[in-house]
């Protein structure tokens, strides 16, 4: 009773970060508020692979419902092990979404915008291992979009921030599912006799 309830508790709290990482991701496809670079295809290749909207997003979902109706699951399944069982399986999928919405982040930070620099459109920070992050003078060589280092690190490190915690609390769910599943059974299921 006590771990389905604490599975609920991770599920609520997954659903502001997904929808946090939906409004990030979409908010990268506008830098400043204008839709003309992403109509012209001026944004950084990283910002096409949806990791907010798919992987700390829609996907997280899957946890979410299954974590959040534990409960009703396990009423009508064979038993408490197989609905944790089943926790377990949807947070390694959230474990998945979030890992690649991590790593696809961190790479988008290592490589800077997309943008108007030198009179050609490029990645001008693509070589400096993400030395630009520390190097804010640095920053004014993007002319166009407007502020878009400002931009993008922004919300690529609220995506990184966000979907960290999806996996930190993915990760607690695995270990909370398989301690529930394999050991509870063990330990409510002993019997001992005071016959000797």
């Amino acid at each position: 009773m006590c771990s389905k309830s604490f599975t609920r508790s991770l599920g609520i709290a997954l659903i502001p970060l997904a929808v946090c990482c939906i409004v990030a991701n979409v908010l990268l496809y506008f830098p400043n508020g204008e839709t003309k670079y992403a109509q012209e295809e001026h944004l950084t290749n990283y910002v096409w692979f949806f990791v907010g909207i798919a992987g700390g997003g829609v996907v997280m979902f899957l946890p979410v419902v299954v974590f959040i109706n534990l409960e009703k699951c396990a009423n009508c399944c064979a038993s408490d092990g197989s609905a944790m069982c089943s926790s377990v399986m949807a947070a390694l999928i959230g474990l998945a979404g979030s890992g690649y919405c991590f790593v696809v982040s961190a790479l988008a930070l290592m490589e800077g915008p997309y943008c108007f620099a030198d009179q050609r459109w490029q990645s001008p920070f693509i070589n400096q291992s993400g030395d630009y992050l520390f190097h804010r003078q640095t920053w004014s060589r993007c002319a166009e979009p407007r502020n878009v280092v400002e931009w993008n690190v922004t919300l690529f490190s609220i995506l990184l921030g966000l979907s960290g915690l999806e996996s930190i609390i993915c990760a607690v769910q695995v270990v909370n599912g398989l301690v529930a599943a394999v050991c509870r059974p063990c330990c409510y299921k002993q019997r001992y006799s005071l016959n000797a």
